[in-house]
This record gives C-alpha cells, sequence and structure tokens, in this order.
C-alpha cells in the first residue's frame, strides 16, 4: 500500500462564496497555501496527496505550473474531492455540471480517482425518495468519471442522509458507485470502521484514514484517538484492496506538517507490524 495525504489540513474545508447564488460554481476549497502543502506532504514522507476541486481549479489556467510543484516534491496527484446536495432535481443539472468540471481538471493533472461527498437532509425530513435520487446522482457521477478514466467513489459523512451504517448499506443498494470509507466520519456516524469496511469489502475503491475521539469530539492525527487501527488495517487486508492510503485531517492546532507526520510515523509502525 502506498501513502498519501490530503491537502484539507492546510486551512480547513471551505466553499468558493460564489456558490451561495450559483450553484455551478460551489466548489470546495482549502483557504491555506498548496504550495506550502505539496511540499510539506512530501517532506513528511508520504508519495501522493489528494486536493479539493477548488484548489486545482486555481491552476486550470497554469497548468505546467501545478505539474511542476508535483514533480519537484516527487508527489502525486492520487485523487480530487468534491459533493454535491445530489437530492434536488431541479439544481442537479448544475451540480453535475461543477462535478464534470473537477473530473476534467483531475484527469489532466493525473489522477486515477474522483471522491464525492454529500446527499442533503432536508429542513422537512429525509425520505425514502432522497436516497433513490441519491443513488441515481451517484450512478450519473460515475458515469462521469469514467468517461475520464477516473474511478469514483462515494464518502460518507456526517450532515448527509449517509452518516450510520444502515444509511450506508441502504445507498450501497442503490447505486454503483465505489465506497470511500472514512474510518473518522464512519465512527462518529455510530458505526465501527473495521466492521463496515469488512460489511462492503467488494466496494472499496479508495481509504480515507483519520482518527476520533468522542468526548470531547474532535478529529486526530493517527494514533491519537480512539480508533483501533490495526484492525481497521486489517479489514482493508482483507478485502483485497492493496492502493493508496489516504491520511485526512480537517484541521489542526498546530504546524499541520507535524500532524502529517505523527500519522505517517504511526502508519509506518502499523503496516511494519
Amino acid at each position: 500500500m502506498r501513502l498519501g495525504y490530503c491537502t484539507i489540513t492546510w486551512g480547513g474545508v471551505v466553499g468558493d462564496a460564489t456558490g451561495v447564488t450559483s450553484v455551478k460554481d460551489l466548489f470546495y476549497r482549502t483557504n491555506g497555501s498548496m504550495e506550502t502543502a505539496i511540499r510539506d506532504i512530501s517532506a513528511a514522507g508520504y508519495e501522493g496527496t489528494e486536493m479539493f476541486d477548488g484548489n486545482l481549479l486555481e491552476y486550470a489556467d497554469r497548468p505546467e505550473e501545478f505539474r511542476q510543484l508535483l514533480a519537484d516534491a516527487k508527489l502525486e496527484l492520487v485523487s480530487v474531492y468534491t459533493g454535491a446536495n445530489f437530492i434536488y432535481a431541479d439544481i442537479l443539472p448544475d451540480e453535475l455540471h461543477r462535478i464534470t468540471r473537477a473530473a476534467e481538471l483531475a484527469a489532466q493533472f493525473g489522477a486515477e480517482r474522483l471522491v464525492v461527498g454529500g446527499g442533503a437532509r432536508r429542513a422537512a425530513g429525509t425520505s425514502e425518495d432522497d436516497y433513490l435520487r441519491l443513488g441515481e446522482s451517484l450512478d450519473r457521477v460515475t458515469d462521469i468519471a469514467e468517461g475520464f478514466g477516473l474511478s469514483a467513489s462515494y464518502h460518507p459523512h456526517l450532515s448527509t442522509i449517509v452518516e450510520n451504517p444502515d444509511e450506508l448499506a441502504k445507498l450501497m443498494d442503490l447505486t454503483r458507485i465505489g465506497f470511500c470509507p472514512d474510518t473518522a466520519h464512519l465512527a462518529a456516524g455510530g458505526g465501527d470502521p473495521a466492521t463496515m469496511i469488512r460489511a462492503h469489502s467488494d466496494r472499496i475503491r479508495h481509504v480515507h484514514l483519520k482518527d476520533f475521539r468522542r468526548e470531547p469530539f474532535q478529529f486526530l492525527p493517527l494514533g491519537e484517538g480512539d480508533l483501533d487501527f490495526p484492525d481497521i488495517i486489517r479489514a482493508i487486508q482483507e478485502s483485497g484492496y492493496d492502493s493508496w492510503l489516504l491520511v485526512e485531517l480537517d484541521s489542526y492546532d498546530g504546524d499541520p506538517r507535524r500532524a502529517a507526520e505523527i500519522s505517517k510515523a504511526y502508519l509506518d509502525r502499523l503496516l511494519e507490524q
């Protein structure tokens, strides 16, 4: 397995403000320097990285600059993260327009994978039809990704209609998209990450590793929270998945490079065992 690290830690997760009035422009972003992030991730010993679609968009008009940045750091762009509401028929075409642009950029810069989150929770409550709409939309995302030579996977996430094990199982029966387990979000949603990985082992196309402490609630570098990563890694290996493991941490109270180094040292020890 090869190890990568997501650039989100260098600035946290935000959305493009233009998306308030223009859904087609609502790209994810992190406010930190991608140049610093890429150099720090490489210096921490990782081989690959994942970026938000909005941060990659910043290099659309200067592609050689970004390719050189990756080359200098000896780092691969493994995956690009995007997302949408997916359940509102009226705005879905604009959301898919944006996801198509994200997939196009991912392919342009040599990524292998498109990772998506989403599935809005309505103020009036979630209906069974919302899961049907989400499943159908994710099939269309899969078609878009495959059109650009990418593998698509769905990332369960807090605040969406796919948080807990039952919700994930329901969705997996309604779509052919791959599964990207995020260990911390699965645990925070009430599941056991290793159990959920085993339950959907044939659907795994990508992996996000993140540690989690429930009290007080906090996402943490690997080895600093409550999750059983030896069992999680065993479950991943049992599935037959033998590819990129992407460490993700939304924010860190300190130098983000230090957080990357902590997780890398922990993973190195764990994989050696």
